[in-house]
């Protein structure tokens, strides 16, 4: 299983403040991501190497954030002054998720400033809410070249995640071992003083490694 992408909730600075704080701090600039309609969200996305990428996401003043569970994690989240959000792993066959889950993958989409729409499947982000340290899936419909870290220019990618939380409880989640539920990221472990979730993600950068 790989991941997909971390998502990183706005802040009192909002989508563009956040995204150029975040920036700075890895040495590279983000891009427009533009809308997820059925969400109430909106992000900036920067591509990183190993087809994976970063997002910072903001709520909308919509009723579609009020309804779609996506849309309610996010405003919570910056309801806190922001932060990790989540990180989700992409599946070729997200059926498998919804047998476990129990219940149907919804569709997702986002419209590119140029109007380009991306499409995919999800399902977890109501696990997400109720547990933070649990990754949600995503199935892309959209072609590879399309994907949010195509262009990448293979100087910034990410080394690790840390998550606070049971480590069995994600594993069991997942349907992955527990050493190693990632093949491409490493995982690794903290003991919860609070709330579970990411605590930080380690990123090699051009000026270095960087630790968010």
């Amino acid at each position: 299983m790989r991941l997909d992408h971390l998502s990183y909730a706005a802040g009192p600075e909002g989508l563009a403040g956040t995204a150029a704080r975040l920036g700075k701090l890895l040495g590279a600039t983000f891009v427009s991501g533009g809308v997820h309609p059925r969400f109430g969200t909106r992000n900036m996305t920067l591509a990183l190497a190993g087809d994976t990428y970063l997002e910072v996401v903001e709520v909308l003043d919509h009723p579609a954030s009020d309804k779609a569970p996506f849309g309610q994690a996010v405003r919570a989240r910056s309801e806190l002054g922001g932060g990790w959000l989540g990180w989700v792993v992409k599946v070729s066959d997200i059926s498998v998720a919804e047998q476990r889950l129990g219940r149907q993958a919804v569709q997702g989409n986002r419209h590119l400033p140029d109007g380009t729409e991306l499409r995919w499947k999800q399902i977890g982000v109501h696990g997400l809410i109720s547990d933070p340290q649990l990754p949600f899936y995503v199935q892309w419909e959209t072609p590879k070249e399309l994907h949010p870290s195509a262009g990448a220019d293979g100087r910034t990618a990410l080394s690790a995640i840390e998550i606070a939380g049971d480590p069995q409880r994600v594993s069991e989640w997942l349907g992955e071992p527990v050493e190693r539920p990632l093949e491409d990221v490493k995982v690794e472990w903290v003991a919860p003083s609070g709330i579970p979730g990411i605590m930080a993600a380690v990123f090699h950068t051009r000026n270095g490694m960087v630790r968010i």
